[in-house]
């Protein structure tokens, strides 16, 4: 199943889509994909650490995301793997990989040098292994370590579920003090590295937490449900997410989940099988999602991941309810095969659309490097501008001029937008043929 869903995410979106720009930043750690772009404080050092087998020596991108196809369908089977002895019926585990790696997020993420997937399923590793009759503190604290080194954020919402259950579980008492352990070791090792960071680059660990939160636009009680909600189809990144609409066939994912999980919970009960465990996973999905729901001013839907993941593994349970039904109805039966070939169709058309959206895209950034060397922009060199300043910089083999070094900038690349007032007599050189039109470069005299 797990080597089925890469091959299908391979199919999907090209290994040979340019890197976008937060994969770019990650990326430029090293020295083959240098210069080094700014490095902002919410960033941290788990996905550089996911590329370092490759990018240390090599810049191809197609290289890069061949082998990152082959770590996401690895943390895949590691992710759902300790299920098999935790749910009432095991089959569930193929189930819910297969809902979770249909959901269009996985399938354009899977080859990409972003943390999401391996936060999601450290988080559904460490809460299976947590929920073993014999805890595997190993599993616990490797799975909350790679959670919160990829997100030190996402690692505290999923420690708090997980530590509350191996309290309050019946179940889970007699090895409580073991549970709770491993979860604090997981959530300390993976915070170690973003500690000691924000000691020496930023001043101590509420100073980075600031400049995190005024990066992000200032972390705050906000009504982001909304904003994920319309994110269900994309774009990629909702920042603003005013006038964004949704298409209708996406949404079928916020409906299809938690009603199978629902389901699913009801079928386990009416058998007699605990529930407790399938209640830790609905927690812990509640739990990674309440920050992008209700704190953070944008939306990604790459940010539910986590969510999906382990809500996908009651709703497996739920599939195998209604198949069971259906194997009595006909017409049962074909409403289940239309629904779950429904979501397989509009998720993988999502996944292909928006793969294709970003090839276009990110060749702007090309055309736009373009016409800086044209212009006679050359490295060492500052580029600055009001949109995607930092991978067309990159691409240009610039640097990304920051907000105290702008009017010493080589050149400006806008958007839509006049020059400011310090660079209104530089000669204006128009982009061409872009995918998203109105791209002007401006070069310093």
């Amino acid at each position: 199943m797990c080597a089925a869903l890469t091959v299908l995410a391979a199919v999907l979106v090209p290994l040979t889509l340019p890197l976008g720009w937060d994969e770019r930043v990650y990326a430029s750690r090293f020295d083959p994909y240098a210069p080094a772009t700014p490095f902002s404080a919410p960033r941290t050092r788990g996905v550089p650490l996911l590329l370092s087998p490759v990018a240390a020596w090599s810049d191809s991108a197609p290289l890069l995301r061949a082998w990152l196809l082959v770590l996401s369908g690895t943390a895949l089977y590691l992710g759902f793997r300790p299920w098999l002895r935790v749910v009432p019926r095991p089959s569930a585990v193929w189930v819910a990989a297969g809902l979770y790696g249909t959901v269009w997020t996985f399938l354009f993420y899977a080859n990409s040098a972003m943390p999401n997937h391996y936060t999601a399923m450290g988080a559904l590793g460490a809460t299976g292994c947590l929920l073993l009759r014999r805890p595997c503190r190993g599993g616990v604290v490797a799975g909350l370590a790679v959670v919160t080194l990829m997100r030190p954020n996402d690692g505290a919402a999923v420690a708090v579920p997980l530590l509350a259950a191996a309290v309050a579980l019946p179940a889970l008492r007699g090895r409580a003090p073991a549970r709770i352990a491993a979860v604090a070791g997981g959530l300390a090792a993976g915070a170690l590295p973003w500690v000691v960071e924000a000691r020496l680059r930023f001043g101590g660990v509420r100073e980075r937490l600031t400049e995190a939160s005024d990066t992000q636009g200032g972390i705050r009680p906000v009504l982001a449900a909304v904003h994920q909600f319309t994110a269900l189809d994309g774009p990629l990144l909702c920042r603003p997410c005013a006038g964004d609409g949704v298409w209708p066939p996406a949404v079928g994912l916020w409906l299809l989940l938690p009603l199978l999980a629902a389901l699913g919970l009801r079928s386990a009960r009416r058998a007699g099988a605990a529930t407790g465990p399938l209640w830790t996973a609905v927690a812990v999905a509640l739990a990674a999602a309440a920050q992008y729901l209700l704190l953070v001013p944008y939306a990604a839907p790459r940010f539910l991941l986590p969510a999906y993941a382990l809500l996908a593994v009651p709703a497996a349970l739920g599939v195998l309810a209604a198949a069971d039904r259906a194997r009595r109805s006909r017409t049962a039966a074909a409403a289940l095969v239309a629904v779950l070939a429904g979501h397989l169709a509009v998720q993988g058309v999502l996944a292909h659309t928006h793969a294709g959206i970003q090839e276009r895209a990110r060749e702007d950034w090309r055309r736009i490097a373009v016409v800086l060397h044209e212009a006679g922009v050359r490295a060492p060199c500052l580029v600055t501008g009001n949109s995607a300043a930092i991978p067309i910089a990159h691409t240009a083999g610039c640097s990304s001029a920051g907000p105290g070094n702008r009017t010493r900038a080589d050149a400006l690349v806008l958007r839509d937008a006049e020059p400011p007032r310090w660079a209104r007599d530089w000669p204006v050189h128009p982009v061409q043929d872009t995918y998203v039109p109105g791209w002007t470069v401006v070069v310093r005299p």
